[in-house]
């Protein structure tokens, strides 16, 4: 891996990224508005605890898009995909959950972008060369682990191959086609329990796992701001303990991975 980040360039997005590109802004409103306004006050009042405790921790998390880059606007490739991993069940936050690739920022880091970047080739062993460093989102704080976490928008024409390098962090690592989350049949609700309130957010059951948390809430609000988003059955909720069960018979819900 190098330090050769380079400065954020949205023109590096191909035709078929640029609505989300253009509209990146609109991402963590479309985030919020999954979150009843009770459960987002609480996080917003532990937010604010967490600074005035001096337990702020920031972190950046990387939302890589790869696909074409001379597909014409507004199609969206067939072969797009998002890289997504899930985190070792040993670990002491978020065990066995599926996430963006990204961690804690260390004091060697020069901004989110290198931390995302870092973070990213340490767990998938990917090539940073060969990513695009797009746009950062608005920090959102993440109350079961205390962090602030900015995600770090990026596309690659080939990032090259991707896979576990430390089994003790990571159990998968997967390009997944950006199609499997747009699928309606691949979409469900998912009940857990947020700042001590319980509420149903986005969730996706795919082959290996299924996204929810904040990882999901982001996702699903990347859909809807580029406009990818398709009509899906919000009535469907589970369980998190019953929609994890699901991930070992993919074959009964949906149509995984496609």
């Amino acid at each position: 891996m190098t330090s050769q980040l380079g400065e954020l360039n949205p023109d590096a997005a191909p035709p078929w990224l640029r609505p989300l590109v253009d509209n990146v802004h609109g991402v963590p409103d479309a985030y919020r508005r999954r979150v009843p306004p009770d459960v987002l006050a609480n996080i917003v009042e532990l937010d604010k605890q967490a600074v005035l405790a001096g337990a702020r921790r920031d972190a950046a998390v990387l939302v890589l898009f790869s696909g074409p880059a001379d597909l014409p606007a507004p199609a969206l490739p067939d072969d797009a995909d998002l890289l997504v991993t899930v985190r070792a069940s040993t670990l002491r936050h978020h065990a066995g959950q599926a996430a963006f690739p990204g961690g804690a920022t260390d004091p060697g880091d020069d901004g989110p972008v290198a931390t995302a970047f870092r973070e990213a080739w340490e767990e998938t062993g990917i090539d940073t060369e060969r990513l695009r460093p797009l746009a950062t989102l608005e920090r959102m704080f993440i109350p079961p682990s205390g962090f602030h976490v900015v995600p770090v928008l990026a596309y690659s024409p080939d990032p090259g191959p991707v896979a576990v390098v430390d089994p003790s962090e990571t159990a998968v690592v997967a390009r997944v086609p950006v199609r499997a989350f747009i699928n309606p049949e691949n979409r469900l609700m998912v009940c857990r329990e947020a700042a001590t309130r319980r509420f149903a957010g986005p969730a996706f059951l795919l082959n290996e796992m299924l996204v929810w948390g904040f990882t999901g809430q982001v996702i699903s609000a990347i859909l809807d701001v580029a406009g990818w988003a398709q009509p899906w059955n919000t009535d469907d909720v589970r369980e998190l303990d019953e929609a994890m069960a699901l991930v070992e018979h993919p074959n009964g819900y949906g149509e995984a991975q496609r």
